[in-house]
């Protein structure tokens, strides 16, 4: 595993299963400081995903982190959220005690804000979910723009779509705040689906984290098995990618993974390809690329990070 100085990070997210297991990543490797927790509306409503912010990081015992609630709905666009794969709670139905940390006073979009702000050295924003709050704080206070080190990000395609043909999910449930994000001149990582057959959680990946036998390796086991199941109609079998993690490895070490610069645009009017993530992969349009967008990974070197870093806990 490649060590770097500590880069410090907001982490932006809509837990879902996989950003639970993104959570443990981030929250427990010496690489990385975590600034701040902040959720959005994204695979459920945002009552829902700041509840489950609360959960899965007070079940990890990371008590002294600052999680606040941002937007609660897209830019301009309806809501669109995921039935079923996540479970009715979006944690795979498991129960959770009364969370020990209580969300920040302050909304999402305002912490962002003021940590971006204040900040001596630049932050690197890592967004799992919709780009709203990041969005609506560019929008807001343009001046934190600079202080952006880079934004990784999981969305996009520069293929097929998971929620429409066209689209992936990410960027098709706020198009406009990913367009705003696109063109906010920052360095931006996008690892969207071309990872989908590298990152599959598979029987053998199960049972080597199971294997650890801690509080987040039993937590990764409960939420890849319902997970795994209720991807089984897409996939044929109980496998399921797990992409919202990637942002994590990746600034753990992104030497495992091949980017090609390209021109990403966001496709904003036609309502078949709305939300599409448009990339210059050959160059065509002569723009100036303005995303390293990801093409492929060392799956050996992804799951060992996992698995890894799930043994730090516990």
């Amino acid at each position: 595993m490649e060590t770097t100085r500590s880069t410090s990070i907001i982490l932006d997210t809509d837990p879902g299963c996989d950003d639970a297991v993104a959570i443990m990543l981030a929250a427990k490797q010496a690489c990385l400081n975590l600034k701040a927790l902040t959720v959005v509306a994204g695979n459920d409503i945002l009552p829902k995903t700041a509840r489950n912010a609360l959960a899965v990081c007070s079940y990890l015992g990371l008590d002294q982190l600052t999680i606040a609630a941002g937007m609660v709905r897209p830019l301009v666009r309806e809501q669109v959220v995921i039935k079923g794969i996540h479970g009715e709670n979006d944690l795979a139905n498991l129960e959770f005690g009364e969370p020990t940390i209580k969300l920040s006073n302050k909304h999402a979009v305002n912490l962002i804000i003021d940590i971006l702000l204040s900040a001596e050295e630049e932050i690197t924003f890592v967004a799992l979910g919709p780009l709203t709050n990041l969005a609506m704080a560019i929008r807001l206070e343009p001046r934190i723009i600079p202080k952006i080190k880079r934004i990784v990000l999981i969305g996009g395609s520069y293929g097929f779509g998971n929620i429409t043909p066209a689209a992936e999910f990410n960027i098709y449930a706020d198009p406009e705040a990913a367009h705003i994000v696109f063109t906010c001149g920052r360095p931006i990582v996008m690892i969207g689906l071309s990872i989908t057959e590298r990152v599959l959680v598979t029987k053998e990946v199960m049972e080597k984290i199971g294997s650890i036998n801690n509080r987040a390796a039993l937590l990764f086991s409960k939420l890849m098995t319902f997970y795994n199941r209720a991807n089984h109609r897409f996939f044929c079998e109980e496998v399921s990618p797990l992409y919202d993690p990637a942002a994590i490895v990746y600034l753990i070490n992104p030497s495992i993974f091949t980017t090609k610069p390209m021109y990403v645009e966001i496709e904003l009017k036609s309502a078949q390809s709305y939300g599409r993530t448009y990339c210059d992969y050959y160059g065509t349009l002569n723009k100036s690329a303005n995303a390293e967008v990801v093409t492929d990974l060392d799956s050996d070197g992804f799951w060992s990070i996992i698995y890894e870093t799930i043994k730090l806990y516990g």
